[in-house]
């Protein structure tokens, strides 16, 4: 197609030849001197590739004049600045439902690293400390109550997978799912009280932020653990940190920060914390799977005029 795409934030090789075979695409990262190009060239691009982290702000979207779509790599769409894109008539999309099952294998990964300790324990055992006796004990996973903070698609999967486990299942939502199989909990808060681990799905944004914070982390408890696998502002860092160091909860397993890729140093001392680096969707497959549906989003946009899985749709 002759329609000209902007990239900011670079995809796997595999999936930008594929879109570069579609269309005339200009890399960003690649530009000498990147906020010159945007002010000169930025009115030849209709549309522009992003991913989650990066996201479009109003100020790079107000250096693209002619923009017609943005295509995401990601669910999270927050660092979209989409009341700018509404009020331009610009079409959004990103990647739903392609990522769901690696996401939640991950936060099972994190349940079963963080309480049974196995990066813990591989420490120990790489450090030679073995010798000196035995690795101390840890908490059982199977059977616990685990709380679902957000049984949406992500959510819905965790739990499945938390079934084989014989988990007993609660989830709180703004609103209870007429179709779910699982007991409604009010509010974050009593769902905390009530979870031996309390599993962070939510959706990113305004509505979400903060939602787990002091009092909601205090209502976990010295024995509960805190699991999130989806954005960083849903929880308070300061009062987990607090929580973590003065041991009013047992653990936490973290895939997402408030200001990635940087992490409070904190952290990094908590030795029942286990960090990983938002690698929810990092597999091969799973990527890939995402730039395919975000290219047939943008091949759908300039054939048809409609995304295939739309976060904002101009008509």
């Amino acid at each position: 197609m002759s329609q000209e795409i902007l990239q900011v934030g670079r995809l796997s090789p595999a999936g930008e030849a594929d879109i570069q075979a579609a269309f005339k695409v200009s890399l960003l990262s690649e530009q000498a001197d990147p906020e010159t190009f945007l002010v000169s060239e930025g009115h030849r691009f209709h549309g522009l590739i992003t991913i989650a982290p990066i996201g479009a702000s109003k100020t790079l979207l107000s250096k693209l004049p002619n923009l017609k779509v943005i295509a995401c790599r990601g669910i999270g769409v927050e660092k979209i600045d989409l009341d700018i894109a509404r009020d331009r008539g610009i079409s959004v999309s990103s990647t739903p439902d392609v990522l769901t099952d690696c996401v939640a294998d991950l936060a099972v990964g994190l349940i079963i690293d963080t309480v049974r300790k196995i990066s813990a324990a591989d420490r120990f055992a790489r450090s030679g400390k073995w010798r000196g006796g035995p690795f101390p004990l840890a908490t059982r996973v199977s059977g616990k109550k685990l709380g679902i903070l957000g049984m949406g698609k992500i959510g819905s999967a965790i739990a499945q997978r938390a079934l084989g486990f014989q988990m007993e299942i609660r989830y709180h939502n703004r609103r209870p799912l007429s179709d779910c199989p699982y007991p409604y909990e009010s509010s974050a808060m009593s769902l905390a009280r009530w979870a031996d681990f309390l599993m962070v799905a939510v959706s990113g944004g305004p509505h979400s932020r903060h939602l787990v914070n002091r009092d909601v982390l205090a209502a976990l408890g010295p024995h509960g653990y805190l699991f999130n696998i989806s954005r960083g502002l849903v929880i308070d860092e300061d009062a987990l940190l607090e929580s973590l160091q003065q041991k009013i909860i047992a653990g936490a397993g973290l895939d997402v920060f408030t200001d990635e890729p940087s992490i409070p140093s904190g952290f990094m001392e908590c030795d029942q914390v286990v960090i990983t680096p938002h690698i929810g969707s990092g597999t091969h497959e799973t990527r890939l799977a995402m730039e395919r549906l975000l290219l047939d989003n943008l091949l759908s946009f300039f054939s048809t005029g409609r995304l295939l899985t739309p976060v904002l749709e101009s008509h």
